[in-house]
C-alpha cells in the first residue's frame, strides 16, 4: 500500500511539473496545443485504442467512428465537395470525408515518425555513449561510419532507403531510423566525452562498476536532457519527411490517407478550384511540425535557466 501510495504521488509530481512547465512558458503551451490538437484527433479517431481486436488486426473488427464520423477509405458524398454540414472539410475525387482522411493519417504520422525515431535514439545513443566512453580505435572506428552516413542529405538517404526497398510502413520508419542516428549518436558522443571527466564517473570506476553501467546509468541520465530535445527536434522533421515521401510516391501505398499523398493528389484539382485537399493537409502538416519545434525550444529556455 505504502509503495502504491508512493508510486501515485511520483506520478502525480511529475504532472504537476508538466502543469508549472505549461504554465510558464508561452512557447510550450502553444507547442502543446498544436502537437496535443493532432494526438487527440489520432487516438480518438475511432474505437481502437479500447478494442484489442484492433490492436491485433482481427479480420472480421470493424471500428466504431469517434472524432471521425466516416470511413476515409469509402465513398460518402459527391467528389471534389467544398467545406459543409455534411463533410467539414470537404470530399476528395472519390468522395471521401477529407476530416476522415486527415484524422487516420494523423494516426499513421503519429506512429512512424516516434516509432523511427525512438529506433534511432536507441542506436544512436548506444554507438555514442560507446565511441564518447571507450575512445581509442572504438572511436576511430564508429565516427568514420557516422561520417559517412551523415555525407548524405537525409532526403537523398530517404529515397535511396525507399526505392530500395520498397514503399512500406516498416521501410519508413527504417528510413527515418538510418537518417537520425548518426545525428544522435555525434550528440551522445560529445556529451560523453564532456561527461567522462566528472568526479561520479571517477567514483563509479573506483567502486569498480562496469563500462555499461557507468554509461547507461551514470551517464546517460546526466545527458538526457540535451538528447531529448534533440529527439523532440527530429520528431518534427520526421513528421516533414514522412509527408514528403508521401507527396513523392514513396511513402505508404494507397489507399493510406497520409498527409503527404493527401497534398500529392489535391494539388491537381487547385486550378480547378477545389484546394481543400491539399491545403487541409499542408495545415495540419505545418500545425504538427511548429507545435513540436515550439516544444523543442519552450523545453531547451527551461533547461537553460538551471545552469
Amino acid at each position: 500500500m505504502a509503495e502504491w501510495s508512493a508510486a501515485a504521488s511520483s506520478r502525480l509530481g511529475i504532472v504537476g511539473e508538466v502543469v508549472a512547465f505549461l504554465s510558464r512558458s508561452r512557447l510550450a503551451l502553444a507547442g502543446a496545443l498544436l502537437a496535443g490538437f493532432w494526438v487527440v484527433v489520432a487516438v480518438f479517431a475511432d474505437d481502437c485504442l479500447v478494442r484489442p481486436a484492433c490492436w491485433f488486426g482481427a479480420k472480421d473488427y470493424t471500428p466504431t467512428p469517434w472524432l471521425a464520423v466516416y470511413s476515409y477509405t469509402a465513398a460518402t458524398g459527391p467528389p471534389l465537395s467544398g467545406p459543409g454540414p455534411g463533410h467539414w472539410l470537404g470530399t476528395d475525387r472519390n468522395g471521401r470525408d477529407l476530416w476522415a482522411r486527415l484524422a487516420y493519417g494523423a494516426r499513421i504520422i503519429l506512429t512512424l515518425a516516434p516509432l523511427g525515431v525512438g529506433l534511432a535514439l536507441v542506436i544512436g545513443v548506444t554507438l555514442g555513449l560507446a565511441a564518447g566512453y571507450f575512445g581509442g580505435w572504438v572511436d576511430e572506428a564508429l565516427s568514420r561510419l557516422l561520417d559517412a552516413l551523415i555525407a548524405f542529405p537525409p532526403i537523398v538517404l530517404y529515397l535511396v532507403i525507399i526505392a530500395a526497398l520498397g514503399a512500406s510502413a516498416a521501410n519508413v520508419v527504417a528510413a527515418i531510423m538510418l537518417a537520425g542516428a548518426p545525428g544522435i549518436a555525434r550528440l551522445a558522443r560529445g556529451l560523453t566525452l564532456d561527461l567522462k571527466t566528472r568526479d561520479f564517473v571517477a567514483a563509479a570506476q573506483t567502486r569498480g562498476e562496469g563500462a555499461l553501467y557507468i554509461m547507461f546509468v551514470e551517464i546517460l541520465p546526466n545527458a538526457r536532457g540535451p538528447l531529448l530535445i534533440d529527439a523532440l527536434l527530429r520528431l518534427g522533421y520526421a513528421v516533414f519527411a514522412i509527408g514528403t515521401l508521401g507527396f513523392l510516391g514513396l511513402g505508404l501505398p494507397p489507399p493510406s490517407p497520409d498527409w503527404g499523398s493527401l497534398v500529392n493528389a489535391g494539388r491537381k484539382f487547385i486550378q480547378a478550384g477545389h484546394p481543400w485537399d491539399a491545403l487541409w493537409a499542408s495545415l495540419a502538416t505545418a500545425a504538427l511540425v511548429v507545435g513540436l519545434n515550439l516544444l523543442a525550444d519552450a523545453w531547451s529556455e527551461e533547461a537553460n535557466r538551471y545552469r
